[in-house]
């Protein structure tokens, strides 16, 4: 036994054994197994065997998210110590001179500049390592002043989050620091900087309730345990079991809390695709490569022929069209899917994300209605809950804010109808998306690419410009329910969704659209790739021209774009047939 007690050893050489046994071995804290330093160290300080997170140094951080390991670090403000000559078991002057002999560093915040995928930016490390990286004082006065440096710099700024909470030490001095940082973040926001958080185990308290959880996007590393109130506390509080996964990284995805959630050793290239569409890096078009799906050609559609306008109702619905994941994999370089309305879930019948749409940095929101049983449950066949609307509205203010153009693909039967929708507020959530559009300064470009279902639809395309795909449809209500309702049998259905008025065509000649997009011969689900390149490039024509019209003119001209709508409307009909009976 090379590191045990065993007998022969001489006291004097206990502590250099066990100095060395730290040095090769640790514990981990998860699975409780010795784990080597050597690989744990490969591993990125990621336990081999269970896979639990350790805490990282900041020098170990900025190591791994700068590019090259190539960085600066800035100095920190210093503080005065032990305002309110705080003692507990030891006296708080004690503790922190303890804990800075011990990591070499002043206070809980170390910040450096560097660059991350070739973009020029500060990264900010709150130190779990450092009095369970709590903040003070001195850490709060860090954070702001490294938030002010970014502004200054113009610099992207992202926050590494591993803490306990608000220091108890410096009571309630330490309890407005979430007050002052929230400050500074609020300045980045108006500076048009931007923000990025990503949230490490733990992260816990009056961090997670003040700036971390304020920023444009929110990256959770894998595994990581984050939340307001303790799992312990909260049981004791309830008096019931909280469920295994709770207030894991992946929980809060689920629950719109958390854009993405990343490994740690894809932190970087996550960050750099990210900071490359929010700072607009040039990139060229991507070229479109789409393969479209086998097609049984033989397969007969129900219904088809029995009028034109109903013909466009079952194209548009065909189960081989593309949509908002396929045209996104076909058109979008860089695709970032972002996630989460903030509030309450995570809903992924509404996609959100950034990217490059032939080589413009974009933000690009759209219904997905899913291919496979699994996957169209998954979706809700498009129809979003009201988290999916909110989570369009963040995207939307994302893209006012970073002066990136918004594109939305809608294809959807409408907002789903269900109890949870309605709880949660189905009818503020469509109406605010459509205000949140209407207002917005800057390019927006909506195309139905599908079905474009009543509120469901409309929700996400009060636009300057919306596009129509020839074989799509716009309606207040499906032609069958319409059937239903006024003719008393679903059998009319055709009938009605002639009456409706409700084609590509119908749409040009109501003035409700500014262009139809050509599918290929046979519809858009007979070839993929055509479809997509004549999609892409009448979106990227029109964010051209709308680029030219300066943003604080563009809320002005939607407006009155919508009002204009409906008025003198005029479509031929056939003359009625005189009655001769």
């Amino acid at each position: 036994m090379l590191f045990g007690k065993k007998s022969g050893i001489k006291n004097r050489n206990r502590e250099r054994y066990d100095r060395v046994r730290r040095l090769m071995w640790i514990k981990c804290e998860s699975c409780d197994r010795l784990v080597y330093y050597k690989d744990y160290k490969d591993n990125l300080y990621i336990c081999p065997r269970c896979g639990r997170a350790f805490i990282m140094s900041p020098k170990q951080r900025f190591d791994l998210l700068f590019d090259d390991k190539n960085w600066e670090r800035l100095t920190s403000p210093t503080v005065s110590d032990d305002p309110l000559q705080f003692v507990d078991r030891v006296a708080y002057a004690d503790r922190l001179a303890e804990m800075r002999s011990e990591t070499g560093v002043y206070d809980a915040i170390t910040t450096a500049d560097g660059e991350i995928g070739g973009v020029p930016s500060t990264v900010c490390v709150l130190n779990g390592l450092f009095m369970m990286g709590s903040m003070g004082r001195a850490a709060g006065d860090a954070i702001v002043a490294s938030m002010e440096h970014a502004i200054e710099t113009k610099r992207p700024f992202v926050m590494v989050v591993a803490s306990g909470g608000a220091r108890m030490q410096e009571n309630i001095l330490s309890l407005m620091q979430m007050a002052r940082t929230t400050v500074a973040v609020n300045k980045l926001h108006a500076n048009g900087i931007p923000y990025i958080v990503i949230l490490t185990d733990p992260t816990y308290g009056g961090v997670t309730a003040s700036f971390a959880m304020l920023g444009d996007i929110h990256i959770a590393e894998r595994g990581a345990r984050i939340g307001f109130a303790g799992r312990r506390v909260i049981e004791q509080n309830i008096r019931e079991k909280l469920p295994s996964n709770f207030q894991t990284a992946e929980y809060l995805y689920e629950h719109g809390m958390v854009d993405m959630v990343v490994e740690r050793r894809d932190l970087h290239d996550a960050l750099a695709r990210v900071l490359h569409v929010l700072t607009k890096v040039p990139r060229e078009p991507k070229q479109i490569v789409a393969t479209t799906p086998a097609l049984d050609t033989h397969k007969k559609v129900r219904g088809m022929g029995e009028t034109d306008a109903y013909d466009k109702v079952l194209l548009a619905r065909h189960e081989n069209r593309p949509h908002f994941l396929d045209y996104i994999n076909g058109i979008v370089d860089e695709w970032t899917y972002l996630a989460g309305d903030r509030l309450y879930a995570e809903d992924c019948a509404m996609g959100s994300g950034i990217g490059y749409w032939r080589g413009i940095p974009s933000v690009i929101i759209g219904q997905e209605q899913g291919r496979t049983i699994e996957t169209r449950q998954k979706h809700r066949f498009g129809m979003a809950n009201p988290d999916g609307y909110r989570k369009a509205q963040r995207m939307m203010r994302l893209a006012e804010k970073f002066n990136l153009p918004l594109i939305s693909l809608f294809d959807t039967a409408g907002a789903f109808a269900g109890r949870e929708g309605e709880e949660r507020g189905q009818s503020q959530a469509v109406a605010t998306s459509m205000s949140v559009g209407l207002s917005i300064k800057t390019p927006y470009v909506a195309v139905n690419v599908g079905q474009g279902g009543s509120g469901g639809a409309i929700a996400i395309g009060t636009a300057d410009r919306i596009l129509m795909l020839e074989n799509a449809i716009y309606s207040v209500i499906a032609p069958e329910s319409c059937a239903s309702i006024l003719w008393k049998d679903n059998k009319f259905k055709a009938a009605a969704a002639s009456a409706m008025k409700l084609t590509a065509r119908d749409m040009a000649n109501l003035n409700v659209i500014d262009e139809i997009i050509p599918e290929p011969d046979k519809g858009a689900h007979t070839n993929w790739q055509t479809t997509m390149e004549l999609l892409s490039s009448a979106v990227a024509e029109h964010i051209t021209q709308l680029q030219e019209i300066p943003v604080s003119e563009l809320p002005g001209r939607r407006a009155e774009k919508f009002l204009a709508m409906t008025r003198d409307v005029e479509i031929y009909q056939p003359e009625p047939v005189a009655d001769h009976d």
